[in-house]
């Protein structure tokens, strides 16, 4: 049975324009951000980069004067075993306080084990067990920050031999069962749609419409195994491949004209290489909603 999830927190800014695309806001960027406030529709920040307050902290409250803010979380650990880390979701609770973002997202993944943080977002076993797990823990985030939260889809390059339920689908009953909302990277689902074999728009098929609250979109690398193999790898460090925006017309047809990101978190261009590719997604919204591409500002 779906839960109701908590309603907004006081004071949170406007939601994100549907019909415009963001970037993500990383640290090179800062000033020239804050000093020329670029045409673009919002921006995104990972939660964990602006904790430690100082400087990276204080760019980020002069920049949300002028951009809807979506805070995207990577050390909750979803999917781990164990219970939340409360102190790490106290750390988050403050930040959302402070900032009072639009969205607040977090990982379909698993990087904590007996208190250790592990360096990588890692897959959870698609099973009744991890799924009882992952929303009890989606309730528990829901009801700490009040206010209802997106989970995003992983990239994966391995499959536990006993899941039993296809990925898709443990998405949906988590949405389904919690009340949450689903953050679809498109550029994921192709990932590991290539790796694994599986039909990438029968994933986005198996996703509730009325869940997608934001969608990513972000480059990958193609690497060749010994043997032959080949494995594409979701390192966020080139612009959108042609099969992804292609994937990611498909999505637009499926769910609406969802707020739109650009992520490149590794060999970091110069901004106007994040905003011509946040122009890309913001004609294909345009062509989504049948009209011209409105202004971003």
């Amino acid at each position: 049975m779906q839960r109701t999830p908590p309603t907004a927190a006081l004071g949170e800014r406007g939601p994100l324009p549907a019909a415009s695309a963001g970037i993500g806001l990383r640290f090179p960027h800062h000033r020239r951000v804050a000093e020329t406030k670029p045409k673009i529709g919002w921006l995104e920040v990972h939660s964990e980069n602006y904790m430690g307050g100082g400087t990276p902290l204080a760019y980020l409250e002069a920049i949300r004067a002028h951009y809807p803010i979506s805070l995207h979380g990577v050390g909750l650990s979803l999917g781990s075993a164990e219970p939340l880390d409360l102190n790490h979701l106290r750390r988050v609770k403050q930040l959302v306080d402070r900032i009072e973002p639009a969205l607040v997202s977090e990982h379909l993944s698993w990087s904590v084990t007996d208190g250790t943080y592990l360096a990588d977002l890692l897959p959870v076993p698609m099973t009744e067990e991890a799924l009882d797990v992952v929303c009890h823990h989606v309730e528990d985030v829901q009801t700490a920050l009040g206010r209802r939260i997106l989970v995003e889809n992983p990239s994966s390059y391995l499959r536990y031999r006993h899941s039993t339920i296809p990925e898709w689908e443990f998405l949906a009953a988590v949405a389904s069962r919690t009340g949450c909302g689903i953050l679809c990277d498109v550029n994921n689902i192709y990932v590991s749609a290539c790796n694994h074999g599986w039909d990438a728009g029968a994933y986005l098929a198996g996703l509730p419409p009325n869940a997608v609250g934001e969608v990513h979109l972000a480059g990958h690398t193609v690497k060749e195994l010994p043997g032959g193999q080949i494995i594409r790898i979701d390192d966020h460090g080139a612009r959108v491949t042609d099969d992804v925006w292609r994937l990611y017309a498909e999505a637009l047809q499926r769910f609406g004209t969802v707020p739109t990101l650009i992520e490149w978190d590794t060999s970091i261009p110069d901004l106007d290489v994040l905003l011509d590719e946040a122009a890309i997604a913001n004609s294909a919204l345009a062509i989504a909603r049948g009209g011209v591409c409105a202004d971003a500002a």
